[in-house]
């Protein structure tokens, strides 16, 4: 593996090469990775490109270090899937972690929007998830979730599903989601709104809009949440 102008610094052509053996299933979550020695020597690299390449990894949340025992795939347990991607929180940054509610899974065609935020040809299957979600035994969160049936072949048969949905995504799916855009806005409450969450209709409402990407970048899911924000605030740390 020899670097060359114009090309990717080395390390980074490393750290495709592994991100490419993990999205194809070469090692699957939780599972260890050869030592930076080992891969050095297969790979024609040396010890410490090896090491920056996995540093990079690390940040993005691909594989975990556990100290004096090696690096692993990185695995969603549902705590852990929670902390990373749910940003609700009640005001002052208490962490709000929510419950399910009602839930329903249908497979349908793609829409125009749909198509254009997953990659896919207009028409093409998806399953289609709608839920409500739970604050304090409360409904305050609505989820519509669209995401390729391709990908997730039989998916509506594993209803209901985890709370935290990348869990079933890395397995038995084998997608990792490593990656999430997320833009936001304020909006008013709709009919739907009315009807999942019972606030007025008219009452703001907080709307966010979510692509998921796995390992190689690739978009597998577009999710839009919608909030009662009487008790919840949209909370992110910055370091």
């Amino acid at each position: 593996m020899e670097g060359a102008p114009g090309f990717r610094p080395l390390y980074r052509q490393v750290y495709d090469h592994l991100v490419k053996q993990i999205a194809s299933g070469a090692w699957k979550p939780s599972e260890a990775l050869p030592s930076e020695q080992a891969l050095a020597a297969k790979l024609g690299v040396s010890q410490g490109t090896v090491r920056k390449a996995l540093d990079a990894m690390a940040g993005e949340n691909i594989i975990e270090r556990r100290q004096g025992k090696g690096t692993y795939v990185a695995e969603y347990n549902e705590e852990r899937a929670l902390f990373r991607f749910f940003r609700m929180a009640r005001p002052g940054g208490e962490r709000a972690l929510p419950e399910c509610g009602q839930e329903d899974v249908d497979l349908r065609k793609a829409n125009r929007e749909e198509a254009d935020k997953l990659g896919l040809d207009r028409g093409t299957s998806v399953y289609e998830i709608r839920r409500t979600r739970l604050i304090d035994g409360k409904r305050a969160i609505y989820e519509h979730i669209v995401v390729p049936a391709a990908r997730f072949p039989r998916l509506k048969e594993k209803a209901p599903l985890p709370n935290a949905l990348y869990t079933i995504y890395q397995s038995p799916y084998g997608v990792n989601i490593v990656q999430t855009e997320e833009e936001l806005r304020a909006d008013l409450a709709r009919k739907e709104d009315n009807a999942r969450l019972g606030i007025p209709i008219g009452s703001p409402i907080l709307h966010i809009e979510r692509v998921a990407r796995e390992i190689e970048g690739t978009p597998v899911e577009f999710r839009i949440t919608r909030c009662d924000t009487t008790h919840l605030v949209y909370a992110v740390t910055i370091r």
